[in-house]
């Protein structure tokens, strides 16, 4: 009988009819190889090459076994990865939820992870409105959310950092600090800003648009809005001035809004979160994923770090 590594090596041989290109494909040395092919003709009793000094040649025994061969190391090796993925629990599908542009950044970072990590995993994409933070994910409707920290709730796990937003202010381009580079959030005491609609926690909206300054100095509440466009789109008009993460500039930067940095305000984390009672294998591998990612994306921060699936 031939074992998995002598078919791969048959395989390989068969369709590069060349030792060293064979070798590389399968990672081994060109003389592992070789001893693989005599072992195999010595245990079946006739040739399955022709080698000369400038070629290698299927013989007629050579060619009908690795014709027969193809079609059950493909079986084979289907039904090893079908294995493997019932093993670890992450076949199947996992809805990502984000927000806005910014989110989907984020999420579609996770989704190439993702498939390199665990390719019988489907994560499919599901934009959550900004007015409605947390209620697809509690209603069901997608299995992991990309969300700005803070998140506190009893129900919900938050996973790995995957990134760190340093704070901006939008402004009118006529506003007085519009040309600054750097602003202190005392500075902007008594301005009007936007008023979260109110589906989000009390402490995420306070968080995001702050009540008052660290100082003590209180901030006005202004128009209620729902979406980054309808936050802009008053900035420009004059009406207020906004707190906003560093990717809502990057991606919603328009003409008549300029983007002040707030040097005393701490930066937001991004992260994912999901219901702890629903967490299973797909979540951890995603998660898994994501603490990867931070690995690089955010040095030195502070993350949960979740046991990969079980791997066969």
């Amino acid at each position: 009988m031939l074992d998995l590594q002598e078919m791969r090596t048959l395989l390989a041989l068969g369709e590069e009819l060349h030792f060293g290109q064979a070798a590389r494909r399968l990672g081994v040395s060109q003389s592992r190889v070789s001893q693989t092919l005599r072992d195999v003709e010595r245990r079946i009793g006739g040739r399955l090459f022709e080698r000369t000094s400038r070629q290698v040649r299927l013989t007629g025994l050579g060619a009908s076994l690795i014709d027969r061969l193809k079609p059950l190391y493909q079986e084979m090796a289907t039904v090893y990865s079908d294995t493997v993925a019932q093993a670890r629990g992450v076949d199947g599908r996992l809805r990502l939820g984000f927000t806005g542009a910014a989110g989907g950044a984020y999420a579609s970072g996770l989704i190439r992870a993702g498939r390199a990590y665990a390719p019988e995993c489907d994560i499919t994409l599901h934009e959550v409105a900004c007015s409605d933070l947390l209620g697809p994910l509690r209603r069901g409707e997608v299995d992991v959310l990309v969300v700005r920290l803070p998140i506190e709730e009893p129900d919900i796990t938050v996973g790995p950092v995957i990134g760190l937003e340093s704070r901006l202010l939008a402004v009118a381009l006529d506003h007085p600090v519009a040309e600054r580079q750097s602003i202190s959030i005392e500075e902007i005491a008594h301005e009007t800003v936007f008023a979260l609609a109110n589906t989000a926690p009390d402490y995420w909206r306070d968080f995001h648009v702050p009540l008052a300054t660290p100082g003590g100095h209180p901030l006005r509440r202004g128009q209620e809005v729902q979406t980054c466009q309808e936050i802009l789109s008053l900035v420009a008009a004059g009406k207020g001035v906004a707190p906003l993460a560093e990717s809502v500039a990057r991606y919603y930067a328009q003409p008549d809004v300029a983007f002040v940095r707030i040097h005393d305000l701490p930066p937001a984390p991004v992260t994912l979160i999901w219901r702890t009672a629903e967490e299973n294998a797909r979540i951890r591998a995603l998660a898994e994923c994501a603490a990867r990612m931070a690995d690089t994306a955010v040095p030195g921060a502070a993350r949960r770090r979740l046991p990969a699936p079980a791997r066969a």
